[in-house]
């Protein structure tokens, strides 16, 4: 039987894949009320989230389109956040930043209508999202906690994941000098390989490296002054062949020294503006081999 979902892995083969054009609620984003640098232009953007769209569909990646009318909700743009996909179904996570409430529910729509099940969902006071959630194997869930994830997330996510049979491992992160920015695990690394990782050397938790150096990782250090323009955030493909923003030269060329393709796409107003790069635009669906 094929499946239709399982997601258990950053770098498995990506073929299917969630994303959301960018609408009218992101295109009214007011910078202060959302903590985006500044306004979007609609149009450009859309043509920006058009050009990522056309990279995953060169690659032969399956994208479906999330369409649920969410109106005052300019973050639903990034779609990685609201659930997390394992190989049994989905998790419906719990959004730390309160304006992001509501996300949920229409996400537990698209997967109803996507005829993936619903396994289990945060409750009460519990908050993860999707940027704080590390595949390091298929076994194993890194989750960073911090401001987005907070400790009752954690543990009811713990219940969850290990009747899958797999092990939570908690990534305690440092606190951004800004309380309204957002700082997720994924801010920090991206899993590009099988064992070769790009990092913020400067925000990367000691533990956290050490721990991905016992397990045998090698790092790819963003360079200096390329994580404002989000250079640490890579969506894998597949293994070693990668996706990043446009405007990271120096990040792209460490990565291809280390045998990486890298394609890239200009996201100036889509992610550049609003802080999120091709991970947080999109949710894998389905990686097989």
């Amino acid at each position: 039987m094929v499946r239709a979902y399982g997601a258990q892995s950053m770098i498995v083969p990506l073929r299917r894949v969630l994303v959301r054009r960018p609408d009218e609620a992101f295109g009214n984003a007011d910078p202060k009320k959302w903590h985006y640098v500044a306004r979007p232009d609609l149009e450009i953007a859309q043509q920006e989230h058009d050009r990522l769209v056309q990279v995953l569909e060169d690659a032969f990646v399956e994208v479906t389109y999330h369409q649920e009318h969410l109106p005052d909700h300019a973050d639903t743009v990034f779609v990685h956040d609201p659930v997390l996909v394992t190989d049994e179904g989905a998790v419906i996570l719990r959004m730390g930043k309160a304006l992001r409430r509501g996300e949920e529910d229409a996400m537990v729509r698209v997967f109803q209508r996507l005829d993936i099940p619903i396994l289990s969902r945060l409750r009460g006071n519990a908050t993860a999202e999707g940027g704080d959630l590390l595949w390091i194997d298929p076994g194993t869930l890194a989750v960073g906690v911090g401001l987005r994830t907070n400790r009752e997330g954690l543990r009811q996510l713990k219940i969850v994941l290990e009747r899958l049979g797999v092990t939570v491992l908690p990534v305690e992160l440092p606190r951004p000098g800004d309380p309204e920015s957002c700082l997720h695990l994924m801010s920090l690394v991206s899993i590009v390989d099988h064992h070769l990782v790009v990092v913020d050397p400067e925000l990367m938790p000691v533990g956290f490296a050490l721990e991905l150096s016992e397990r045998g990782f090698e790092f790819v250090r963003v360079a200096p002054g390329e994580s404002g323009t989000l250079g640490v955030n890579v969506l894998a493909l597949a293994p070693g062949v990668c996706v990043m923003l446009e405007g990271n030269p120096v990040t792209k060329r460490r990565l291809e020294a280390r045998g990486c393709r890298v394609q890239t796409f200009v996201g100036n107003e889509l992610s550049l503006k609003a802080e999120g790069g091709p991970t947080c635009l999109t949710k894998p669906i389905l990686r097989q081999v």
